[in-house]
């Protein structure tokens, strides 16, 4: 005997209006049949109908739908101020000969004295080295270094100051897509190796193992019943950190320096969010003196050198998320850019006429 399953179905449509089930009659059962968004509300549609029947045939299925993806669009921007200030002073007495003296806190070089010169001599299979006194030479690396010398005394000083200012920024513009309720990433950087010891039987292997760095971005669509979209993003951002390292049976192993977000909200079609505020500010001071001679009040600050660096950097993720449907028109490729050497003009002036 069938049973009337026009009361189930209205029951069903008033509760999930957004769902697509159906309700029919099979004899003494009650078949429900579509599909639905979550396994929770196709239970939930079993336990309605079975207020109608006591037999009840769930065919539902569930799960995201296929034709329904998700457009994330990422802006990674990164700013990095670094500002070194360097100052020290070096002292060299290049006498005659052999005699030398240098007096230096050993923090910044430079400067170099060559008093000897080398030559060598071939006689048939016997060779002879011999070394002999030179005038003193003075040799200079540093362009930026302030270089004074006094011939009368043979006295000179060799004096580092440098400050330097950079701006650096970073910015990474991926677009992804993923089906509804899959997770799709994004990474632009690479992988570093390191050793991971393996202890055997009277032996020790070393097997080497990848680990990845650089701008990674990780995020999960769920297309919510009333229209709105459900993601949880885990923007990322590490670089190589020898600094804080490890030196391991000969193997120079850097860290890493992350900074990482995770978190979840819900958006309408083409709202957007900013991730902001992940701040590395870094301070790093060196100083060196000479004993003794660098603790003489203001007298001793021409026996020191100290090095001074500081970097602020921010990150920045900005997403816009748009719900959209796979299209069947192929996208435009890029468009290759033409040599500026074709150009009557390069950076706004004519060539001359003699030149080709």
């Amino acid at each position: 005997m069938d049973v009337d399953v026009s009361a189930a179905a209205e029951e069903e449509r008033r509760v999930f209006p957004d769902e697509q089930i159906t309700v029919t009659p099979s004899r003494s059962a009650i078949v429900l049949s579509g599909h639905v968004t979550t396994e929770d509300i196709a239970k939930r549609a079993e336990m309605i109908a079975a207020a109608y029947s006591k037999n009840v045939v769930n065919v539902l299925t569930f799960g995201p739908v296929g034709a329904q993806e998700v457009l994330l669009e990422v802006k990674f921007a990164e700013v990095d101020r670094t500002a070194a200030l360097q100052l020290g002073v070096n002292y060299f007495l290049p006498g005659s000969g052999h005699t030398t003296g240098t007096l230096t806190t050993g923090q910044y070089g430079g400067s170099t004295i060559s008093t000897t010169s080398t030559t060598t001599q071939t006689n048939g299979s016997a060779t002879t080295t011999s070394t002999a006194p030179t005038p003193p030479t003075i040799n200079l690396t540093n362009p930026l270094n302030l270089f004074l010398f006094r011939s009368d005394i043979n006295f000179g000083v060799v004096v580092q100051a440098l400050q330097q200012k950079n701006l650096l920024q970073i910015l990474a513009e991926p677009n992804l897509i993923a089906v509804n309720g899959k997770e799709a990433s994004f990474l632009a950087g690479g992988e570093f190796p390191f050793p991971i010891v393996q202890p055997g039987q009277g032996f020790t292997a070393v097997s080497i193992s990848f680990k990845e760095f650089g701008v990674r971005l990780r995020f999960t669509p769920v297309i919510m019943p009333n229209g709105n979209i459900h993601l949880r993003v885990v923007p990322e951002v590490s670089e190589l950190d020898f600094a804080d390292g490890l030196t391991i049976s000969g193997f120079n192993i850097p860290a890493l320096s992350t900074r990482r977000a995770d978190t979840e909200f819900e958006l309408q079609d083409g709202q957007s969010f900013v991730i902001a505020g992940l701040m590395d500010n870094r301070v790093t001071q060196i100083a060196n003196k000479f004993p003794g001679l660098g603790d003489i009040p203001i007298l001793g600050n021409l026996f020191k050198s100290k090095n001074l660096q500081k970097s602020n950097s921010e990150l920045m993720v900005l997403c816009t998320v748009h719900r959209i449907s796979p299209s069947t028109q192929a996208p435009e490729g890029p468009k290759n850019p033409q040599p500026f050497l074709d150009k009557d003009k390069f950076d706004g002036k004519k060539p001359s006429a003699g030149s080709k």
